[in-house]
């Protein structure tokens, strides 16, 4: 039986350091910032895109590269190894047809090799989370076949809820009005957004001011976390730490919970949001309550 590796893409926002410590491949998605593309080998620090962001520049973002994916697919299969990649949400993106395209086009020229794509129907460190359990199984023993049987089963249990300080990002990215946006924006409102079971990135609620939005965000993990509080949670931030913080220390004043991953939402991510973005991941036993 043929070792595995577990591949994923940028969007899944997982620290370097854990990439590298669970050997992860990750395929790069792309972003424009001033004209230049950055991505893959060529990256700028997160605070600085950010503070870019923050001082007027407008990023843009591209899918995964099919020719990339095609590499780093051949490279891996070629060393003897099949492939479990969990891509990033299909109603968000063509990556992960590109990679179901190309995977398939790799076992022909590599008949040994299995290469199983999932559409995690997830984003950001949702999708993070769910490569983590993966990587969990795999340090098990457990086979390909069993981790992603696990993936397809439990995926829709990745609970997803952020909160942003600017909708000029919202509206940008066609999400919400441009009416909604200066109204918001005059009387404070902060919409909470969650990922669906279709994989789409949709409202909630609106709230008014910004704590109280952090604060929706630990109530709805309330009204969806049933039997998962011994789990892992996972924090995502536009380059805003403190809030982050806020978030963590109100879940585990809340559930008692101490294991965290807080990190920065990537750049093809926080394109779409904006600084300031604060996102709560967690296993749940539904995506759709709220509270």
């Amino acid at each position: 039986m043929r070792d595995y590796i577990i591949s994923t893409d940028s969007t899944a926002d997982l620290p370097d350091d854990y990439v590298k410590q669970h050997n992860i491949t990750v395929h790069p998605l792309y972003y424009v910032l001033d004209d230049f593309q950055y991505g893959g080998e060529r990256m700028i620090p997160k605070h600085e895109f950010y503070q870019r962001m923050r001082d007027g520049a407008v990023a843009t973002t591209c899918a995964s590269n099919p020719d990339v994916v095609s590499t780093l697919f051949t490279r891996e299969v070629e060393a003897g190894y099949d492939i479990l990649h969990i891509g990033f949400s299909s109603a968000l993106s063509s990556s992960y047809n590109n990679a179901a395209v190309v995977s398939r086009e790799v076992m022909e020229a590599h008949p040994e090799a299995k290469i199983t794509v999932i559409d995690s129907l997830a984003a950001s460190l949702g999708q993070g989370l769910l490569v983590h359990y993966a990587v969990k199984l795999k340090e098990e023993g457990k086979s390909l076949e069993e981790v992603a049987e696990w993936v397809e089963n439990n995926k829709l249990h990745i609970c997803h809820q952020f909160t942003v300080e600017d909708l000029k990002y919202l509206y940008r990215g066609g999400r919400i009005s441009k009416s909604v946006a200066i109204l918001g924006t005059l009387i404070n409102v902060k919409p909470v957004l969650h990922v669906d079971n279709e994989g789409r990135l949709v409202p909630m609620s609106n709230v008014r001011g910004r704590k109280k939005s952090l604060n929706t965000l630990v109530a709805n993990m309330a009204a969806q976390i049933g039997d998962y509080k011994n789990e892992i949670i996972f924090i995502g931030h536009g380059d805003s730490l403190e809030d982050a913080e806020y978030v963590r220390d109100k879940v585990k004043e809340q559930f008692g919970i101490e294991s965290f991953i807080v990190d920065f939402i990537s750049p093809t991510i926080g394109a779409h949001s904006g600084p300031g973005t604060i996102a709560l991941f967690h296993l749940g036993e539904s995506r759709m309550t709220g509270a």
